[in-house]
Formats: C-alpha cells, sequence, structure tokens
C-alpha cells in the first residue's frame, strides 16, 4: 500500500467491508483524484493480489459508472487485471532468477515461491507452470494447497501470522490521515477525528500524538485596551424619526427615551 501511494499518489485504504467484497477503485473525474479501496482480511496474499489487480484498474482507466457488473464478472477487463497482478507480484524473470535451473520442484519449491513473493499458492502455481518448472498436473494439484497449510508444514507459521495480522487492521490513507494530523495541530481538528480516521479508541490516538510530540498550538488570545477602541457617536435622530411617524390608526408611537 505504501509503495503504490509513494509511486502514483493514489490513496489507499484498507476498509472494513461485506464477506464478499475484495476491492473497489473509485476516481473523481472532476479533480482526477482516485482512491483504492481493499477489504480488511485474515488472508493476506489475497489482499496483495487484489491491491494489485486494483492497480491495474487504475492504469488501464477502467473507469465506469459504477451501475454494471458485479464483483463476479469475469470480463475481459477484469482478466486483464488478473493477469497484470500475477506478473506484477511473480515477474517470470523474477522467479526464474529465484529459482534458477532446478529440474525437478516439490511442494516445499511452492512454499519457498510463497514465502519469497507472498502470493497465494494459486498464483505461485500458474507463474511455474508459465515459467515451466512444472506440468499441467502439478499446477492443478498445487492450487489446491492454501497458505497456512504451506506455512505451518515448512516452518514459516510465525511469518504468516504477523502477515494476517497486518492484513486485518483497517488503514486510512496516509495522505488523508497526515493531512487531518496537520489539521490537528493547528487546533482545526479533534483528535477523535483523528481517532475515527484510524479506527482506534480516542484514548489510544491521544497517547499515538502525544509520544510523537504532536500537540495542538496554543493560539494567544488578542486584547483590546479600552483605552485604544475608537470613540463613536450615535445619531439617533433617524430612529426618533421612524418611531414618530404615525400608526395605521394616525396616532404617532411613543417612545420613552433612555437617558443620555
Amino acid at each position: 500500500m505504501a509503495i503504490i501511494e509513494q509511486t502514483t499518489g493514489i490513496d489507499v485504504a484498507i476498509l472494513d467491508v461485506g464477506p464478499d467484497e475484495h476491492g473497489l477503485t473509485v476516481r473523481d473525474p472532476k479533480r482526477d483524484a482516485v482512491f483504492i479501496g481493499v477489504a480488511r482480511t485474515s488472508r493476506p496474499m489475497r489482499q496483495r493480489s487484489t491491491l494489485a489487480h486494483e492497480l491495474a484498474h487504475v492504469l488501464f482507466e477502467d473507469w465506469t459508472d459504477g451501475g454494471t457488473g458485479t464483483w463476479s464478472d469475469r470480463t475481459p477487463t477484469e482478466i486483464r487485471a488478473d493477469a497484470f497482478a500475477r506478473h506484477l507480484l511473480v515477474p517470470v524473470d523474477g522467479l526464474r532468477e529465484f529459482l534458477g535451473h532446478r529440474a525437478k520442484l516439490a511442494q516445499s519449491t511452492l512454499s519457498e515461491v510463497v514465502q519469497r513473493f507472498l502470493v497465494s499458492p494459486q498464483i505461485a502455481a500458474i507463474a511455474l507452470h508459465q515459467a515451466e518448472y512444472v506440468d499441467d498436473d502439478t499446477k492443478r494439484e498445487w492450487m489446491t494447497l492454501t497458505a497456512p497449510q504451506l506455512a505451518t508444514r515448512f516452518g514459516w507459521s510465525d511469518q504468516y501470522r504477523a502477515l494476517r495480522a497486518d492484513s486485518d487492521q483497517r488503514r486510512a490513507p496516509q495522505r488523508l490521515l497526515a493531512r487531518a494530523i496537520r489539521g490537528y495541530e493547528e487546533g482545526v481538528l479533534s483528535a477523535q477525528a483523528i481517532a475515527t480516521l484510524r479506527g482506534i479508541t480516542l484514548a489510544a490516538a491521544e497517547t499515538d500524538l502525544r509520544e510523537a510530540g504532536v500537540v495542538p498550538v496554543q493560539q494567544a488570545t488578542e486584547w483590546a485596551d479600552p483605552a485604544e477602541l475608537p470613540d463613536v457617536r450615535v445619531d439617533l435622530a433617524a430612529l426618533d424619526k421612524a418611531l414618530n411617524t404615525p400608526d395605521d390608526d394616525g396616532r404617532p408611537a411613543t417612545v420613552e427615551r433612555p437617558a443620555e
């Protein structure tokens, strides 16, 4: 996410969404602003592929009006985005450089690829097949495996748990959060707004801000000396004239003037 934000200027967030929603890309055509949102999930490899998939939609400008299609549509643009994500995350040249000239591969090799490139076994198996390391039968067999299975079997389950904890956290777009923190420093935004953006408690947000030395600027109050105030004279003649104008019944209104 940070790489996408830093290299493209696109805001990226991890959101709480429904179980069947993985990611979406939104564009404001008036401001040409683009936003990528991905689902909070306990499946970190899927989240990475979703990010790469949505990035493809941005780069290919696959904009729609949002009123057509469903999450499960396998349109040509969706197929292209999947292919882009696969080649971005597991480039064939990078895979060949990593594995070298291995003649025979086992599930331990698949585990190495999944751990090295942080992709699902399905994506890794397809990439290995495209790089001509495995045949069709092996590809289909390995596509039935899961990342947690490989992590447990080949000793990197602690790393997988750390990845899962990271992907299962809400995340606000970095630039948006930075602007909000500047607003807090300037005294125009509350700590509660920061907490809401981050999806944490107010106490936790205040603690983080305080420990980082981020405190609102105290604006000095300007007081005027009464002696410096200008002398203002009020002419009540126009008011007297308006109040003494006869009412509808022909009688003038009576006004008691306060003593000056």
